[in-house]
């Protein structure tokens, strides 16, 4: 792909993009959030078309205006959601589309992907439902699939993301065989230690435009951590900001303490603690595990494993209810999906938190909830024309100060804050971070996560690492600096 461009309305998606892969290799995708993988790859199989730029196959420049003609020349992607028909057999999966006409000869079809499935030695039948199988075999199938259609280029979008570490094992073995076989291989992933682990090369994106193509033995992991983030290790200086040192009082039992959660989002069991006025925080690439560990603390996730303290006693938090019922809020990462109630008023957003735990047989008279509207539109400076106005008709700045108001409003000793300055105007981010800060002052505690390092360093006073879903440290004093973060995130290097 040579000097592909990609313009959405009001967004340059891609500038000037390169990208080659030869045949036999895998090659890594890298970037962080928004910074053109997605697009690139939508670009590659049609499902965009291109603003400018080339695309060549084998030297032949090509034209690939939809889905059917990527397959056509040979270009097949397994997404992360598994788009295979779980009720029906595997061999109906792999040939699904595929057959013409009204006869079907069940018998070379199931003896055909039997043959397929043990040349890539994938442990399932033709004749077996394929929701019988386990996620990863139904990934592999999804995989042999592409293989089975003249696959020349195979895209494999985050493909493990739901698998545990012996399943990944097992897709990694058909990835290299693909390799062995003369197969590229497009493989995006957030996780570091995979990409060392079956990658040849990688390719860097950020905001759109190309940063770097590198050998894999070429890019020790703390530089392709500063290469995606965009910050040279001896260029960053230490941001250390306004905030004031706290006064942390060790007698007590911590506000809130885990020892050995786990939840059902694949994340490694991890130990976690804030005392009574901290601010603290988990760091690390997007999909290291950092809102995975904040679902498990609220019980937005199903918690398997590890027990937990609120205040030194011990509590049983399974759903996001105990949690508010402990005294703990929680602002999820994306408001759109998880926090507003777009055809809802503003006021009515407010009011939501402690109307569940009151119970909606005790619903708040208007004038109350008039009057706590009033109160936080007023203590947050939230623009809207008035607290009738749907929230949905508001700025993402001032939807994310509405959903700060509905927690500030259930009273919580301790607050949960994921990405809440994401997509959202620096005047407003800058309203969050003092809020976070005066709040702790006030005695609350609060757990913020964002993805910019700046941010993180303005506000927390301890941080917890996290790189491909576990806990790899924790800095606080003369260690929380760029360097030091970006180096515990990459791992393995001096």
């Amino acid at each position: 792909m040579r000097n592909i461009d990609k313009t959405f309305p009001g967004v340059r998606a891609l500038q000037n993009v390169q990208f080659t892969l030869e045949k036999g290799e895998i090659h890594a995708l890298m970037g962080e959030n928004g910074a053109g993988k997605s697009t690139l790859i939508k670009v590659l199989t049609g499902v965009y078309g291109k603003d400018g730029g080339d695309i060549f196959l084998e030297g032949q420049s090509v034209a690939i205006h939809s889905p059917q003609d990527a397959q056509n020349h040979g270009i097949s992607t397994v997404y992360q959601e598994i788009t295979l028909c779980p009720n029906l057999s595997v061999a109906e999966n792999m040939f699904i589309g595929r057959t013409k006409g009204m006869g079907v000869n069940w018998k070379k079809m199931n003896k055909e992907t039997d043959k397929i499935l043990k040349s890539l030695d994938i442990p399932a039948k033709a004749t077996q439902q394929l929701g019988s199988c386990s996620i990863a075999i139904q990934q592999m199938i999804a995989i042999a699939r592409a293989v089975d259609m003249d696959c020349k280029v195979l895209i494999l979008d985050e493909p493990t993301s739901s698998l545990d570490d012996n399943e990944v094992q097992k897709l990694f073995k058909v990835m290299r065989d693909l390799r062995a076989k003369g197969v590229g291989i497009i493989f995006v992933t957030h996780f570091l230690d995979q990409v060392y682990e079956v990658c040849d090369k990688i390719t860097v994106l950020r905001d759109g435009q190309f940063v770097g193509q590198y050998e894999i033995k070429d890019l020790p992991r703390v530089k392709l951590v500063s290469t995606m983030l965009g910050k040279e290790l001896d260029d960053m200086s230490d941001i250390k900001g306004e905030q004031a040192a706290y006064e942390v009082d060790e007698s007590i039992p911590p506000v809130y303490e885990a020892t050995g959660l786990v939840s059902d989002a694949h994340i490694k069991p991890f130990d976690f603690y804030i005392r009574k006025g901290e601010v603290n925080g988990f760091t690390g690439l997007l999909g290291s595990g950092r809102s995975e560990c904040v679902r498990a603390i609220f019980g937005a996730d199903r918690v398997t494993g590890g027990s937990v303290k609120v205040n030194g006693k011990s509590v049983k938090i399974s759903k996001a209810r105990d949690a508010m019922k402990n005294g703990i809020a929680y602002l999820a990462e994306d408001r759109k999906r998880d926090g507003i109630v777009g055809d809802l008023s503003v006021r009515d957003n407010i009011i939501l938190a402690q109307q569940v735990l009151r119970g909606f047989f005790k619903p708040f008279s208007k004038a109350e909830a008039e009057k706590v509207a009033a109160e936080y539109i007023k203590l947050l400076s939230i623009k809207t024309a008035s607290s009738e106005t749907p929230i949905k008709s508001l700025s993402g700045g001032n939807q994310q100060k509405v959903l700060i108001a509905r927690w500030l409003f259930t009273k919580p000793q301790y607050l949960i804050l994921d990405e809440p300055t994401r997509g959202i105007d620096v005047g407003t981010k800058v309203d969050i971070q003092k809020l976070v800060l005066k709040l702790a002052s006030e005695g609350m505690s609060v757990t913020f996560i964002s993805s910019e390092t700046d941010e993180m360093l303005r506000t927390c006073s301890r941080l917890v690492v996290m790189r491909d879903r576990k806990v790899v440290g924790e800095l606080s004093g003369d260690d929380l600096t760029q360097n030091k973060i970006m180096g515990t995130i990459a791992g393995g290097d001096n």
